[in-house]
């Protein structure tokens, strides 16, 4: 089978000159994984980031000087498309090696310490970053919805999974501090034995230096919620006020923290609540709330919102 070919002719008066070619090749690609190990008691943990390249580009690269740009480059889609060739591909790790970072327009660069060879239909792995008892917050977060607040309902929730999410800061005080490329991060905890379980994952996206990643690690088993709508009524056009009230059971031995978060449009105003909130925007609210262990927590409040 014949391959393409590109052919340069060159003339030149010296007999050996030194060229530089610079050209967009396809299916070289890399991407980033994170694993983050916490500890015992969900208050920090390990983060190891690690960059993986894939070639499939149909050549080998001896001795490369690797750089990656991190960011969201525009690229005009169409063109030549070389398809990537089907068959396994061999994994292995670059020890020893490690990624300078730099800002470079407005994105990020990051340049491998030492030359590497890059050969066809290999995936090779590159740690990005280590940092050690990087400090998280996990919260328990329950959601509502906006368009509850506009029309009769009863029993609107029974039962309702409670989202967990992790809060990390990338700051240097936290043991982070670097850009973050975009990519997966895989979380595990060790359990009685010492062995490490999986317990979530989630994709971040580029996350600059003192900025907040927060990582979806799914829905809490113990801790569940129901929502009723105890009075609606119409004030007017497009005008209404209807009291809520929100259970919060806690079936585990400690107690835990909820935010309850309400989104609202319109015009809105807590008439009356039992329990303090917090206004986040012009379409939320939250209520941070404590649930005793093995109890139960309820908030009640009326508000008044116009749509028109």
């Amino acid at each position: 089978m014949s391959k393409p070919t590109l052919v340069w002719k060159l003339e030149s008066k010296q007999a050996k000159q030194q060229v530089e070619a610079t050209y967009l090749t396809q299916s070289l690609n890399w991407s980033s994984d994170y694993v983050f190990v916490i500890n015992d008691a969900d208050t920090a943990g390990d983060l190891t980031g690690w960059v993986t390249l894939v070639n499939h580009s149909g050549a080998s690269y001896k001795n490369a000087k690797l750089k990656l740009v991190a960011g969201d480059v525009q690229r005009v889609s169409g063109g030549f498309d070389r398809r990537a060739p089907t068959g396994g591909l061999r994994a292995k790790s670059e020890e020893g090696s490690h990624f300078a970072e730099e800002s470079f327009f407005e994105y990020h660069l990051y340049t491998l310490s030492q030359p590497t060879d890059v050969l066809e239909n290999e995936q090779k792995q590159v740690t990005l970053l280590e940092a050690k008892g990087a400090k998280l917050k996990k919260k328990l977060i329950y959601f509502g919805q906006q368009y509850w607040y506009r029309g009769k309902y009863g029993e609107v929730q029974k039962n309702q999974k409670i989202g967990v999410y992790l809060d990390i800061q990338n700051t240097k005080d936290n043991g982070l501090g670097m850009p973050l490329p975009k990519g997966t991060v895989r979380v595990y905890k060790a359990d009685k034995s010492g062995a490490k379980q999986f317990i979530g994952e989630d994709h971040i996206d580029h996350t600059p230096r003192d900025e907040k990643v927060r990582i979806k690690m799914g829905e809490a088993f113990d801790v569940v919620g129901d929502r009723k709508q105890m009075e609606w009524r119409t004030l007017g056009v497009c005008t209404s006020e209807s009291t809520w009230e929100i259970e919060l059971r806690n079936h585990k031995d400690k107690a835990s923290q909820v935010e309850v978060y309400e989104p609202i449009g319109g015009d809105w105003t807590i008439v009356e609540s039992t329990h303090k909130h917090d206004k986040k925007d012009a379409h939320t609210f939250t209520f941070d709330v404590n649930v005793p262990a093995n109890g139960k927590t309820k908030i009640k409040y009326k508000v008044r919102v116009k749509w028109c």
